[in-house]
């Protein structure tokens, strides 16, 4: 192993000791009494096989039959998640292959980012993910179950069904993609794009057509945001089939390897012999080995957040520091956008995931020694799904990349680093991607325009006041503010004016899309404004230095000036209600900060 891989990841294991053993110790506790239908008194069974066919019904009535749950985040709206329609069924088929059953055992919801970007439905994104998590384990309280299939692919889904899953991680789990959509308008030119509509170039209807013409059919979209980002950290820890992640929806190929998941997690089940459960795969390595492909790709931003919820949940604690110091030596082998030109199908015709891995453990950048759906070893995952005649088979992955403009090896990498970095400063404390922003746009020490509210900062832009170096400052956009949406709409903004000229930035309390690109953004700061952190005490015209290179975020105001200055007092009301956001109160209010996971779920006793 690297060193420092091996120093972090040591370093994880002692700080989460007490808290991994206990959650181990209860995952023991629950799996001493399975099979749990046989915990369940007769009327409760009946009740559960009441709407089965009959073979299904005499087969759950005994203990040694498996019974799969599909815990699913199925829905029209979502172009990655529509294909899931047809899963269910698969499943059924492939369990009763296995002599299994498999159950419908319930739904999340699932909210496109796409959609909600800029409105007031996207406040509800980031608490949609701790909802998720709680759907999850309210679909599988019926204790019925020996095994989890969980379907799906977006944001907040994959972090959800994980978090809510790891809950029962006494018992087996897969997750099941369903896949990219084809390439579509290049991303490049949809940026333009955006970039002449943001402008005043080009109308509504040239903009909608760009768009249109990027997201155009099933399957998740095929720019690495988070939704990819996902797929390929998911893979990495060994809880997908081997190079699962960006097979095409609705083709042979991904019906073989949805039928292949199923049967393999029955095997992993109690009832077919098996003894190890989700909690042991989702270990302190297999979650280091998911921050290294996230480094090593230049993946979303939203994951500083996201897997240390997901490892908080099985009982393990990591925080800004490990990313940075894994960052600072984990090799970027990719260019995807927006950290290239190339879209995830390009990435996977070049080698993807399964070369991706196969040189991280060449390199000492990723553990072998983890458990996987597929067995012991990570080894298992360097290998590319086939059809041959119709049988499913894994060939070993290319000995070169196809396509070194998207896919390099760790002798030959892009950077020598993973392009995330820690910020700290009197600003607070946040984080920002620099993998696709020029080593020229790295520091920018300007005056500071504040906004509120994002909406602001876009009429400012169209009025031509931003023409002019800057930071902007978009704040009160934390967590218990207003529940941290992305801020992605003010991207072609501050696009045009760095094109223009400009050294601009970003800071804020709030997130960005995990497509966030070319201008630095300090994100995720925390304490937010509406919990007392600085920002609340910026105003227009002071001097903001933001340095990756150093990571430090100083307001450049003496110390005695601000401490006197009264903290910026915002009208919050029309974010409290509306959309549904007046039952997210409760939420907002018990909200972690963004180094916790920006959850609830640890911030108080059970």
């Amino acid at each position: 192993m690297h060193p420092q891989v091996n120093t972090v990841t040591q370093r994880i294991i002692e700080r989460s000791r007490d808290s991994r053993q206990q959650y181990l110790g209860r995952m023991a506790a629950l799996k001493d009494q399975s099979p749990n239908r046989s915990a369940l008194s007769c009327g409760n069974l009946a009740h559960g096989v009441a709407a089965c066919q009959p073979s299904d019904k005499a087969a759950l009535k005994l203990m040694n039959q498996a019974n799969l749950a599909i815990i699913s985040s199925y829905n029209d709206l979502l172009s990655a998640h529509q294909p899931y329609e047809r899963f269910p069924d698969l499943i059924r088929e492939a369990a009763h292959g296995m002599g299994a059953v498999a159950q419908f055992a319930g739904g999340t919801p699932a909210m496109c980012d796409g959609v909600t970007q800029g409105q007031p439905g996207m406040e509800l994104s980031l608490f949609s993910r701790d909802v998720i998590a709680m759907s999850t384990a309210v679909a599988m309280s019926h204790n019925m179950f020996d095994a989890m299939v969980l379907l799906g692919i977006c944001d907040k889904i994959v972090p959800g069904l994980l978090i809510g899953a790891l809950s029962y991680g006494y018992l087996p789990a897969v997750l099941v993609p369903a896949g990219p959509m084809p390439s579509g308008l290049p991303n490049k030119e949809k940026q333009r794009v955006r970039q002449l509509y943001a402008e005043g170039k080009v109308g509504k209807d040239e903009l909608l057509e760009a768009e249109s013409q990027s997201y155009h059919s099933p399957g998740t979209c095929t720019f690495y945001g988070t939704a990819n980002s996902n797929q390929l950290l998911v893979e990495v820890m060994g809880l997908h089939l081997p190079g699962a992640a960006f097979i095409h929806p609705n083709t042979p190929l991904r019906d073989s390897l949805t039928r292949a998941a199923t049967e393999q997690v029955i095997r992993l089940s109690r009832p077919n012999g098996g003894a190890l459960g989700l909690a042991d795969m989702v270990n302190e390595k297999a979650v280091v080995n998911g921050l290294v492909a996230l480094l090593a790709t230049g993946g979303s931003t939203n994951h500083t957040m996201h897997w240390i919820a997901i490892a908080r949940a099985a009982g393990i604690i990591i925080n800004w520091d490990d990313f940075a110091d894994l960052s600072s030596v984990v090799p970027s082998l990719t260019r995807i956008y927006p950290n290239g030109q190339a879209d995830v199908n390009a990435f996977h015709e070049a080698g993807g995931t399964p070369f991706l891995i196969r040189e991280l453990l060449s390199g000492g950048y990723l553990h072998n020694d983890v458990e996987t759906v597929m067995g012991h070893g990570l080894e298992h995952y360097a290998r590319m799904p086939t059809l041959d005649g119709g049988q499913l088979n894994w060939a070993p992955v290319v000995k070169a990349s196809q396509d070194t403009e998207v896919l390099r090896s760790v002798a030959e990498p892009f950077a020598p680093d993973g392009g995330l970095k820690v910020l700290d400063g009197n600003l607070g404390r946040g984080v920002i991607k620099v993998s696709a922003v020029a080593e020229e746009h790295r520091r920018v020490d300007a005056p500071a325009v504040v906004f509120d509210d994002q909406n602001d900062m876009v009429s400012a832009f169209e009025a031509g006041e931003l023409n002019q170096h800057c930071v902007v400052v978009v704040r009160f956009q934390g967590p218990k503010a207003n529940g941290m949406p992305e801020l992605h709409k003010l991207t072609p903004y501050l696009g045009v004016l760095q094109d223009r000229g400009f050294q601009v930035a970003l800071v804020t309390d709030g997130r960005m899309s995990g497509a966030s690109g070319k201008v630095p953004a300090a994100i995720h700061v925390y304490p937010e404004a509406l919990d007392g952190g600085v920002l609340a005490r910026v105003r227009t015209g002071d001097r903001i230095c933001l340095d990756a290179d150093s990571g430090t975020l100083q307001l450049e105001v003496p110390g005695d000036e601000l401490n006197a200055r009264e903290q910026a007092c915002v009208d919050l009301r029309e974010h409290r209600f509306g959309f549904g956001r007046e039952l997210f109160g409760w939420m907002r209010r018990s909200a972690g900060h963004p180094e916790e996971g920006a959850s609830f779920f640890w911030n108080h006793d059970a």
